[in-house]
């Protein structure tokens, strides 16, 4: 027998051309919500034979809590970190945690909210993936007054608290020291424009330009998508210039790498010939020779205060909050040329 796809809020709510909210509140009786909504729900319900969740329902009566975690790549150190941040502060607090893995696709993303909505879960943790820029179904959230909060990747700051890093102070004392030690030609590799956590990293780098009167070159700024194989290209592009870059801002940990690989495949010396800082982890930065400068995220606590933050609004306070978790930038090998230019 093939498998039957269960009945989602979702799915009735689109039948009947109405938000997941008001379908949610005609199922429970609301008074938000008037009779004709909610007898047109309950028979469309009955139709095609929408039953709640039973594993929700059982959460709902039992222990253990639950809240819901989605990030955009599970793989990457820094929100594996963070989602251990979350788990240690939410054992404290007798919760269990969901993560979804959203694999840097809004679709996955969408579906892991959805899946999360239909679980009943207390509140979610939520990450952007990167070509996430329709925000709709974070907006169904807020509808629904299911409390979230964002970290990192965030958006619609005036609904919902955030936790992020000082990426912009962190990328420009990075540059800087690029700057002391002699660079002039600092290539930004970043993943796309529209994240918030890009355009505040890259204003950091763009802010040390300008105070030291060095010309910014368009060429050297690749921002488009966070990935490892385009990271070595456009690591590729910035060192193959007839100007070629001297000096390289990462991103992230996966842009950062990716650098690492195509300097060396190309055959040039890390520091001497192309210095570079990437925002990583403080663990792999130490694996590779020469040892990674690095902008460390403190990810766990990242993890932790979001965490605070979703108990607030679980605990029925409605303020928007959004703290921020400094990052810390650490100079190792590949970045130190010792000696500046005049």
């Amino acid at each position: 027998m093939a498998n039957q796809k269960r009945t989602s809020l979702k799915d009735l709510a689109s039948e009947l051309g109405v938000s997941i909210a008001t379908v949610s509140r005609a199922l429970r009786n609301s008074p938000e919500i008037g009779q004709e909504m909610q007898k047109k729900v309950k028979e469309l319900a009955k139709r095609l034979n929408y039953r709640p969740n039973p594993f929700a329902q059982s959460l709902r009566k039992e222990a253990p809590r639950v809240i819901g975690v989605v990030v955009p790549d599970l793989v990457t150190h820094y929100y594996s970190a963070v989602l251990d941040g979350i788990e240690e502060e939410a054992k404290k607090g007798g919760y269990s945690v969901i993560s979804a893995n959203a694999h840097e696709n809004c679709e996955d993303e969408v579906r892991a909210i959805d899946n999360f909505i239909n679980l009943h879960v207390e509140g979610i943790i939520a990450s952007l993936s990167q070509n996430t820029t329709d925000y709709s179904h974070f907006e169904e959230i807020a509808k629904m007054g299911i409390p979230l909060v964002f970290f990192g990747r965030t958006c619609l700051p005036d609904k919902f608290s955030c936790v992020i890093a000082n990426g912009d102070i962190a990328a420009q004392e990075a540059t800087q020291h690029l700057i002391d030690t002699g660079s002039r030609r600092i290539a930004f590799i970043g993943g796309p424009n529209h994240l918030d956590m890009v355009w505040r990293r890259k204003h950091g780098y763009l802010e040390a330009l300008r105070e030291n009167r060095i010309p910014i070159d368009r060429e050297l700024v690749k921002c488009e998508r966070v990935d490892f194989d385009w990271g070595v290209e456009a690591t590729k592009m910035v060192l193959q210039m007839e100007n070629r870059a001297d000096a390289i801002l990462a991103f992230n940990d996966t842009i950062t790498f990716a650098a690492f690989t195509a300097i060396k495949e190309l055959g040039f010396h890390i520091p001497e010939d192309v210095a570079l800082i990437g925002f990583t982890d403080d663990l792999h930065a130490q694996y590779v020779t020469p040892q990674m400068s690095a902008i460390e995220d403190q990810a766990q606590e990242m993890g932790s205060v979001a965490y605070d933050l979703l108990q607030k609004r679980i605990s029925g306070d409605t303020k928007i909050y959004k703290k921020i978790v400094p990052q810390k930038l650490v100079i190792r090998g590949t970045s130190d040329k010792h000696e500046k230019k005049v």
